[in-house]
């Protein structure tokens, strides 16, 4: 008989709750010193990431993250400082804390500017990572506002033609509220595939597909660790790339971050990361009736799932759709990691002297 591959061998997945999983998180993050309401925050984005499947981004950032405060370059008990610019714009300073904050409050600022006056634009500066950008659109769309969402991000990709990295695999996002059907949500890298899958499979031990990134040498791989010392490569050659300089002209360039492939890797203990961010509301009701726009917006929801499906399709789901659907399961069946994940977790909590994360049986 043989022996499968070691990318072939089923992984054991342990479940935690996620009420659980943001204790747990929340208690690591006090215990390094972060406020408890920026804690309760920035637990919650990162539980929302996991619950919605996107697992590159969620609760097992927390190593990497303590690490940045142990190291001194990212400040754990700072908070953002919000400066109105003109009744619709406003700029976030995230002082070098949590991006999650700086996020939270700049898309707060926005959401209470569009209520206000239709839209609402808001640019942070001196942020740092902050997670899956669908929680930032989802705090729009639960205030029934559409929004779009942008960051730039460390170098990871070659700009079109060239071969070392310049531009970040920095999300491209936006949203918008349904009405009896589901949200609008798109959340995309302009990579083939995000870093963090990338990050998820060299720490689960897993190979990746060859056309996700280049080693050092220019050369296809399936060796993630291969992989993080070489490039990604663009999805749609050019106009990958193209999205990529976009966001940091939005991102960087407009807000006086870091910008033109100075962002600092995530981890690179050497300095700050210095992200920027664009975020901006749109309150749905400006040219027609609220009701009348979510009837469209269903009516969208309705001709996009009901296409005719190409061979070997079973079902056409609305951007954003699975996700939202992976959230619902979890929320009943709890969240899968890895032994070697939970390790990694519960040495955080060792290091702080609080509880370990809780399975559930």
């Amino acid at each position: 008989m043989s022996t499968p591959s070691d990318s072939q061998v089923p992984v054991e997945k342990l479940s935690v709750n996620a009420n659980d999983a943001h204790t747990f998180v929340q208690s690591v993050l006090v215990g390094n010193g972060v406020p408890r309401e920026n804690a309760r925050i920035v637990a919650n984005c990162l539980v929302q990431a996991d619950l919605r499947g996107i697992d590159t981004h969620g609760i097992n950032r927390i190593p990497s993250y303590m690490a940045r405060i142990r190291q001194g370059v990212l400040d754990p008990k700072a908070s953002p400082t919000l400066n109105k610019v003109t009744p619709v714009v406003a700029q976030v300073d995230g002082h070098n804390g949590f991006g999650f904050l700086a996020a939270h409050k700049g898309m707060d600022c926005a959401i209470q500017m569009a209520q206000g006056f239709g839209i609402g634009m808001v640019s942070i500066k001196h942020s740092n990572h902050f997670g899956m950008s669908a929680w930032v659109v989802q705090q729009a769309i639960d205030a029934g506002m559409m929004s779009l969402v942008f960051t730039n991000s460390s170098p990871a990709l070659p700009v079109w033609g060239g071969r070392s990295k310049l531009m970040g695999v920095s999300p491209l996002a936006c949203g918008a509220p349904g009405g009896k059907e589901k949200p609008f949500i798109l959340d995309m890298a302009p990579s083939i595939a995000a870093r963090g899958k990338i990050y998820k499979a060299y720490r689960r031990g897993e190979k990746i597909p060859k056309d996700w990134a280049l080693d050092a040498d220019g050369q296809p791989t399936d060796d993630p660790g291969a992989a993080l010392q070489g490039v990604m490569l663009p999805m749609g050659g050019p106009k990958g790339s193209a999205l990529s300089v976009m966001m940091d002209v939005f991102s960087g360039v407009l807000s006086g971050s870091a910008f033109a492939g100075h962002v600092t890797n995530p981890y690179d203990p050497s300095k700050a990361a210095d992200v920027g961010h664009f975020l901006i509301a749109i309150r749905p009701n400006l040219f027609m009736s609220l009701e009348d726009f979510k009837e469209r917006m269903d009516y969208l929801y309705q001709r996009v799932i009901g296409s005719d499906k190409m061979a070997g399709i079973d079902r056409i789901y609305f951007p954003g759709e699975i996700e939202q659907l992976t959230k619902e399961e979890r929320l009943k069946t709890g969240i899968p990691y890895v032994q070697a994940e939970i390790e990694a977790l519960n040495k955080e909590a060792l290091a702080v002297g609080v509880d370990k994360i809780v399975i559930s049986l």
